[in-house]
């Protein structure tokens, strides 16, 4: 991801003045691969993984199942679904589910690549879904913490795949900890 800045003036017509104002332009690529196949061998095993999560997600009240599965830089697999609740804000994404395990699981490893697939029991889902907002985050503040990017691979239930090579490309102007000192 990179800035690119322009100016422009804006200029008051009763007041005569120039007030300077920066045009703030983020552009981000992210990549597009046809299906699972295509992927890299151990990057399909991982979404082979979200799917086997996927299948087994506790969504009674969207019927919308989402698994994802992280790899972590020890080699280990962690699998994450989402658990819906009643109390519908009690609920969990899956990535959130898989991220915050490997974390209390494995301290200190670091995230190399997350898969994340959905499956909808009303239609099929052929749009590669990313992780939503509050996931952004949460994969943020691991990401940053690591000092190295995680590859995040998203897809619906079949078709194309999309890469993302930093969670910093889904999420530019990320909040961290950075802000708070």
């Amino acid at each position: 991801m990179y800035f690119k800045q322009d100016s422009i003036n804006v200029s008051s017509n009763n007041l005569k003045e120039h007030v300077l104002l920066k045009k703030l332009d983020i552009s981000i690529t992210l990549d597009v691969f046809d299906s699972v196949q295509t992927l890299p061998d151990t990057i399909q095993e991982l979404m082979q993984s979200a799917k086997q999560a996927r299948d087994r997600a506790y969504a009674p009240y969207s019927s919308f199942m989402v698994g994802s599965s992280i790899e972590l830089a020890n080699g280990v697999i962690v699998q994450g679904n989402n658990q819906e609740n009643a109390a519908y804000p009690s609920g969990l994404c899956a990535e959130r589910v898989a991220v915050f395990y490997a974390g209390a699981t494995y301290p200190g490893v670091a995230i190399k690549n997350i898969a994340i697939t959905v499956r909808s029991l009303h239609h099929k889902v052929l749009i590669p879904t990313p992780p939503c907002g509050s996931c952004r985050q949460a994969l943020a503040e691991y990401e940053v913490n690591q000092d190295q990017p995680i590859n995040v691979y998203f897809m619906g239930e079949t078709g194309q795949v999309v890469r993302s090579n930093s969670v910093k490309d889904l999420l530019p102007l990320i909040f961290d900890s950075s802000f708070l000192k």
